[in-house]
């Protein structure tokens, strides 16, 4: 199964980085599910929960505040304006 490398990064930090096979996002437009082979995407988020399940099950859940997200070819950049993890 194919995987997608994941960053996720504050305005002054990198907070995770790693493997994942899925990332929800929650974008203006509504919540988005990206997964392994997502065409080309880029959108802004709103204020909402980040949830990446990571390749080996676990998942990594975050409170933003805002920033967008970007997919190209199983890359997943999420750039944030503030962040908590929970």
């Amino acid at each position: 199964m194919a995987e997608l490398s994941v960053d996720l990064v504050a305005t002054d930090r990198k907070v995770w980085s790693g493997v994942a096979k899925e990332v929800s996002a929650p974008s203006v437009d509504g919540q988005i599910g990206i997964l392994a082979n997502h065409t080309p995407l880029l959108a802004v988020l709103r204020p909402g929960k980040i949830t990446v399940r990571t390749a080996t099950g676990t998942a990594v859940e975050a409170d933003v505040t805002g920033g967008f997200v970007s997919v190209d070819e199983n890359l997943v950049t999420i750039v944030v304006d503030e962040i908590t993890l929970v």
